[in-house]
């Protein structure tokens, strides 16, 4: 396990940055006050709304219930391919909501990136979300070869996103396709949906997510579940079998209220023989890769190598 302590400067500029967060955050209404979902998906609150490049291309490959929409970026020099799932407690988001970060992110691996836009709760719940992902990746590992000149795969994602990989690859397991993907990046994922500790003591401390709303996107993806049956392996991977599972890159900061998930499944992670890094970014909150601060710079920098290292080695 690496902590990133950083500089006392950066640790300063971290600490400064939530504290502005949190005021304004304090200030607007969380996710589970706001009856709408679709004003919540409409508009961007105290974020400024996503920049979207020209350089996404929106286009569907075949899953079992129609259709599954992708966001792909394609680079110049393509030496792999980059599955990503992107953040929003399935209930939020799309995979237009990080282009900037994504193209930089394809440009600089050499990767191309196709992100799923798979179906939200509360209108699909569990597990249209894993079914949407799944098939995008089987879509990939039969047709990366002719569709973008390389069949070597990569995965992983951001919150929901970073679970919704790890989902993946347990289903794909069953039949060797797994084996297709060299290593999964997972940025602060959650992994027991009836809260870690962590998640539990967390509260409300206005930093992005806490308690309450960690219970409000399970409800919305998991309705009517007991506590019992949200820690099935298939709802809640930190319970399941990990063996045979590829090298993986697992990134929490250090208040998230997710940290313990992160904790908790790089360790089982690396118990169950997988390769197995593992980086704490002192003060981070949930999502702080979103960020303009130097500790996200640094952050989004390292995951491009790891992705790029492993994309490049010998099979």
């Amino acid at each position: 396990m690496s902590i990133v302590t950083t500089g006392r400067d950066v640790a300063e500029e971290t600490i400064a940055f939530n504290e502005k967060l949190a005021g304004i955050l304090a200030a607007a209404p969380a996710v589970y006050e706001v009856e709408d979902i679709a004003q919540l998906r409409a508009g961007f609150g105290v974020f400024p709304p996503p920049k979207i490049l020209d350089e996404g291309v929106d286009r569907t490959v075949p899953g079992r219930d129609g259709d599954v929409s992708v966001r792909v970026f394609t680079p110049d020099d393509v030496r792999g391919v980059y599955l990503h799932m992107h953040p929003g407690g399935r209930v939020l988001g799309s995979a237009r909501n990080q282009d900037v970060r994504l193209w930089t992110l394809a440009v600089e691996t050499s990767l191309a990136v196709v992100s799923v836009d798979y179906r939200l709760a509360p209108e699909h719940p569990h597990p249209a979300a894993v079914h949407d992902c799944e098939d995008a990746a089987r879509w990939l590992v039969d047709s990366a070869k002719a569709e973008f000149g390389t069949d070597r795969l990569l995965l992983g994602g951001e919150s929901a996103g970073a679970e919704l990989a790890v989902q993946v690859l347990l289903r794909l397991r069953d039949s060797g396709q797994h084996r297709a993907f060299r290593a999964a990046h997972l940025s602060y994922g959650v992994y027991d949906m009836a809260l870690t500790p962590s998640a539990r003591a967390f509260g409300e401390q206005h930093l992005v997510t806490g308690t309450a709303s960690e219970r409000w996107f399970r409800t919305q993806a998991y309705p009517g579940l007991s506590e019992a049956e949200l820690h099935a392996p298939d709802i809640s991977p930190l319970y399941a079998d990990l063996h045979d599972l590829p090298a993986a890159r697992f990134v929490v900061g250090t208040r998230d209220p997710l940290l313990d998930d992160t904790l908790f499944m790089s360790a089982r992670w690396r118990a169950a023989g997988n390769p197995c890094e593992l980086e704490v970014v002192a003060e981070a909150v949930h999502g702080f890769t979103a960020f303009p601060i130097t500790v996200a710079t640094r952050e989004l920098a390292a995951q491009n190598a790891y992705l790029a290292s492993w994309s490049a080695r010998n099979a």
